[in-house]
């Protein structure tokens, strides 16, 4: 039987991403958390997306369901938000990409997609259960516009090398 090293690699990158979107939104809190703007580093979708598109992962979901909890417990104290997200945004990942073949353009627009549908459903949450009152216009002004270029910027920078990592770890099997 042969065991992919992706296997391990694919959730301990799941949780870097995970603690490198923490890590990020603290160094530049002056820069992300404006009173004109708020950023939200959302990098586990780019991992996640990468994966999904060039990588051969086993149960995605349960991972995705596991950040998720992660997320909430650590980040927001709210449990449930990210758990439902995450495995929506693997759905949604899976739906597309069965639809086009990878390419530069094609997981960027996937890749934006998530993070918009993710950002706006997390806005929805947040304001069902009033932990905000910001409008729609002000959050797509001042959150999601930032938030959306902030990750483009990102995935621009690790699409290359994380392409050719998934694509290495699922072609390359050891015993």
């Amino acid at each position: 039987m042969r065991i992919s090293k992706l296997r391990y690699f694919f959730p301990l990158g799941l949780l870097i991403s995970l603690l490198l979107d923490g890590i990020f939104s603290n160094l530049f809190a002056a820069n992300f958390f404006q009173v004109s703007s708020s950023i939200e580093s959302r990098l586990i979708v780019v991992w996640l997306v990468m994966a999904l598109c060039f990588g051969e992962i086993d149960h995605p979901y349960l991972w995705s369901i596991i950040a998720g909890a992660i997320f909430d417990a650590y980040y927001t104290g709210i449990i449930g938000p990210m758990i439902m997200l995450l495995p929506l945004i693997v759905y949604l990942t899976l739906l597309m990409f069965r639809f086009f073949t990878p390419s530069f353009i094609v997981v960027l627009l996937i890749c934006l997609i998530d993070i918009t549908v993710i950002t706006f459903l997390f806005y929805g949450i947040f304001s069902l259960i009033s932990y905000t009152d910001a409008s729609v216009a002000t959050f797509i002004g001042e959150t999601l516009g930032p938030t959306l270029a902030y990750n483009l910027a990102a995935f621009v920078i690790l699409y290359l090398p994380l392409k050719k990592f998934f694509e290495h770890f699922s072609q390359n099997r050891s015993a």
